[in-house]
């Protein structure tokens, strides 16, 4: 199959990208290298998806002109977004991101004559600040960048009402491992203590309850969806771990892996912040066969690993840490 994966530079869509070439598929993706965070580390991740073999264009979703992409395409995996829930980011850009560039690539894809399935790419987020339920409970997101994603996934689905057009949303729980962002829980974590530093903890999360989803997780479900894509079409689709963790569990793992104690600096709580997230995935079960199978501490164990054994090295390299 022929797939384009946007935001392939990205946490999580360089793994599914670069496991759809490793077992076959051909496979470009696109990415903008957005400066959101640091694009060494982008292009770390990049350099892992083009030695599978995958075709990179660089490029916004809101300027290029996609017909330039071909008119070959059989499978659209929507991962390019403006992730996160910080206060710098102008609400403007998580419009432009996530709203704008899923109705540039939408208007694409209906000119694709071999589309098979456009995937579009959610998160638990747009559940708010509980996430505990069924596909079917209401949504409402407190972030703008929940309120954004849902926006977004709600345009791409009335598409296919309207259309026709073969769509299907992931709503992905809690994502963590290898190339995870800077800004989130285990990477933040990890390099504090790999340097040595202080861990800006936020007031009250320790006791927050999540579903922390292994990456690798998370690219088997995008697989199975892909395979599947004539029984999801149309589809909202929970991914996620059933395990709930509290975060104070996952700092402990983490400790142990340091084999030494973080120090925790309690910084005010962020609004719009989930407070807990379980995964209901009956749905995904039934539809996908989907499974996780990677525990928090094994996951944990990975990215550890990673982040000390090539990217923290890769970030002395670069200049990045003295």
């Amino acid at each position: 199959m022929k797939i384009l994966v946007t935001g392939v530079a990205g946490a999580i869509g360089s793994h599914v990208a670069e496991a759809l070439a490793k077992r076959g598929d051909a496979v470009f993706g696109i990415d903008n290298i957005d400066p959101y965070y640091d694009p060494v580390i982008k292009m770390l991740a990049l350099a892992d998806v083009k030695e599978a073999g995958v075709e990179v264009v660089i490029a916004d979703i809101n300027t290029i002109d996609l017909t330039t992409l071909g008119n070959d395409i059989e499978a659209i995996v929507h991962f390019a977004a403006q992730p996160g829930i910080s206060a710098g980011t102008p609400f403007a850009q998580y419009v432009a991101n996530n709203i704008h560039a899923t109705y540039a690539l939408l208007e694409y894809a209906k000119t694709l004559p071999k589309l098979k399935l456009f995937l579009h790419i959610s998160t638990s987020s747009v559940y708010g600040r509980s996430a505990r339920g069924s596909e079917d409970v209401v949504p409402m997101p407190t972030s703008p960048y929940g309120v954004t994603k849902l926006a977004a996934e709600q345009l791409a689905l009335s598409r296919f009402r309207s259309d026709g057009l073969p769509v299907a949303v992931l709503r992905l729980f809690s994502v963590y491992g290898p190339r995870e962002r800077p800004e989130k829980l285990y990477h933040k974590l990890t390099h504090a203590m790999l340097l040595d530093k202080p861990f800006p903890l936020y007031e009250g999360s320790e006791k927050h309850e999540r579903s922390f989803t292994y990456v690798g997780d998370v690219v088997d479900a995008c697989l199975r969806a892909l395979d599947r894509y004539e029984t999801i079409v149309g589809e909202i689709i929970n991914i996620g771990s059933s395990a709930v963790h509290t975060t104070g569990e996952g700092i402990r793992i983490i400790e142990s892996l340091a084999r030494k104690k973080a120090e925790l600096v309690l910084v005010p709580p962020r609004y719009g912040d989930q407070i807990d997230t379980k995964a209901v995935i009956e749905k995904a079960k039934r539809l996908l066969d989907f499974v996780p199978n990677v525990s928090l501490e094994e996951g944990l164990q990975r990215q550890f690993d990673w982040h000390e054994k090539k990217l923290f090295p890769h970030l002395k390299k670069e200049g990045k840490i003295t």
